[in-house]
């Protein structure tokens, strides 16, 4: 149950709307009791009064009143304990979302990046979901069943104390042994289930996305083979679920029909000691009713397993630490652009052989450095650690003097600007993908950022509203790439990394980006990897990196006659 107690402390943020929802369903569960006791009371004794004189004095009018006004109740409590409930609960799903993706953020880039898309998404969708199980089955069910048993127990205790301590004893029976015996047997099906659900939506989203891919090279059938397995997984354990539900309402019919045989035979010679009379009936309508408010109790402990083992999961995300952790009250200041990389080593996680070996840079504000080598020198790795998405293992790099791990993370951010490889497009619309580099952005600064990178034609029919699509689906790789440089205009921060700027786009395109970036970029610092050995001569520095090391530096002419690899490179062309 510890595996609770993160989100359990969450739930104090919406107690009234909980606690609300609580009593509404106590009164909804007490007003159902309550009609079906009344109307077994009043049935008996209006045939009862109609055999006799008694018809003739018999109030009609007051338990008719009281059974219309139980109805109502009932029904009114139902939808009132619905809505209150179910809006309460699904504000609490919607922090533990920003909750978990809190936690989650920095943790990514990280040793948490073996975590598969589909795997990540399960636990952000499913696995909080079934947090939801916590109130609706578990606390809500159990404290409305206990506040119920006491109400029935009392009321009938009034009329006859062996009566109400007999039907007390057998609530109390069940409500005890009920939860344990169905945990016992829910328990392994529920952590099936919740990995069912888990590795389904991994198969499934592998054999999806690559589909295309998968055809070509004749892998779709196995792919799509796996994903079904995991399907049946899946509907197997759903339908061992819905197995212990039927066996839940079997035990519970069962313990409700030999209930009322025992309360009817110790009721037959009749109630308080009185004579056989309508109270008979009453007591054996209270019996029937007694049991609604089990129903829930039955299942409660039936999906703790699910539940537990979903918390595990979140747990995983949420009490790991990040790698790169910021300090809350880090350096915040101006930015000159001074960078420094001093001495800098480092290795992935898991790895032994290291991507960067002791590499220096030195940059004053406003310099430019062109970055080269083939791929895998450690080129995009040494981007990484500029971001701090992770931090070196031996030396340092510093912004201003200052370094990386003593900056504000919001500071850090505004500081820089990275145009990398991979520009991700989110599923919304233009508009809504520029704001991220500068969410206070006017209309006219994105429509001009779009003009400057050649997206004009994206301003035509629905302009900025136009709908990108997941992944940006409905553009192309050399628009995705365009609006990834857009972004680096609007985000406009002192020192700009540029990780293959223009991979993808034809020559002359490439040639205009260039132009772009340089006179956006005149008094701004300047890391410029790539491959594509165009505008270094307007460089300020040149470093050629090979297996993490810098092995050839300086100024473009002065490279060319050194007569070295980066000659070699340049002649090639």
């Amino acid at each position: 149950m510890r595996d609770l107690l993160p989100y359990l402390k969450l739930y104090r943020k919406h107690w009234f709307g909980l606690t609300l929802g609580m009593l509404l369903g106590l009164g909804t569960v007490l007003a159902a009791m309550s009609l079906l006791t009344l109307s077994g009371w009043f049935i008996s004794a209006s045939a009862i009064a109609g055999l006799t004189i008694a018809r003739e004095t018999f109030n009609y009018m007051l338990p008719g009143a009281g059974v219309r006004g139980f109805s109502m109740a009932r029904t009114a409590g139902r939808w009132g304990e619905r809505v209150v409930s179910h809006n309460a609960t699904f504000k609490l799903l919607a922090d533990l979302r920003l909750f978990f993706f809190r936690k989650l953020t920095p943790l990514i880039p990280g040793r948490q990046t073996n975590l598969r898309d589909a795997d990540l998404l399960n636990r952000l969708v499913a696995d909080v979901d079934a947090m939801d199980h916590v109130y609706l089955r578990l606390i809500s069910p159990l404290v409305i069943g206990v506040i119920g048993l006491i109400s029935i127990t009392a009321f009938l205790c009034y009329f006859d104390m062996v009566i109400g301590l007999t039907l007390g004893a057998v609530l109390l029976c069940l409500m005890l042994a009920l939860p344990v015996i169905f945990y016992r047997l829910g328990k392994a099906n529920g952590e099936a289930l919740t990995m069912a659900k888990a590795n389904y939506r991994v198969k499934l989203l592998d054999w999806l996305q690559g589909h295309a891919e998968l055809l070509l090279f004749n892998a779709e059938k196995r792919y799509r083979q796996e994903a079904e397995q995991e399907q049946d997984s899946l509907l197997d354990a759903q339908r061992k679920m819905a197995s212990l539900t039927g066996l839940a309402n079997a035990i519970l019919m069962a313990s409700t029909g030999w209930t009322l045989v025992l309360i009817t035979w110790i009721a037959a010679d009749g109630v308080g000691g009185n004579l056989p009379d309508p109270f008979i009936a009453l007591v054996a309508f209270a019996t029937m009713a007694s049991f609604e408010m089990m129903m829930p109790v039955a299942g409660a402990f039936q999906y703790l397993g699910q539940t537990l083992t979903s918390a595990r999961r979140l747990n995983e995300i949420i009490e790991a630490t990040p790698d790169t952790p910021f300090d809350p009250n880090g350096h915040q200041a101006v930015v000159r652009g001074d960078l420094t990389i001093d001495n800098i080593s480092y290795t992935y996680y898991g790895s032994d052989q290291p991507v960067l070996n002791q590499v220096s840079v030195n940059l004053q504000a406003g310099q430019k450095l062109a970055l080269l080598g083939r791929t895998g020198c450690g080129k995009s790795t040494l981007l990484q650690l500029l971001t701090r998405s992770w931090d070196p293992q031996q030396g340092s790099i510093s912004i201003d003097g200052i370094a990386l791990p003593q900056w504000h993370e919001a500071s850090l951010r505004d500081a820089i600007t990275v145009v990398s490889q991979r520009v991700d497009v989110f599923n919304g619309s233009l508009r809504e993908n520029l704001l991220l580099a500068k969410p206070k952005a006017t209309d006219d600064e994105l429509a001009a950022a779009l003009q400057q990178v050649g997206l004009e034609a994206l301003l035509e029919d629905k302009a900025l509203d136009t709908w990108l699509g997941e992944g940006g689906r409905q553009i192309s790789g050399g628009e995705r790439r365009r609006i990834g440089i857009a972004r680096a205009l609007l985000h406009d921060a002192p020192i700009l990394l540029l990780d293959e700027p223009t991979e993808g786009l034809d020559r002359r395109t490439e040639q205009q980006i260039l132009r772009l970036l340089m006179d956006h970029a005149k008094d701004k610092t300047v890391l410029f990897i790539t491959h594509r050995l165009v505008g270094l001569d307007q460089m300020d520095h040149i470093c050629l990196m090979d297996e993490g090391r810098i092995i050839e530096e300086g100024k473009h002419q002065a490279l060319l006659e050194h007569n070295g690899r980066y000659t070699e490179l340049w002649n090639r062309l």
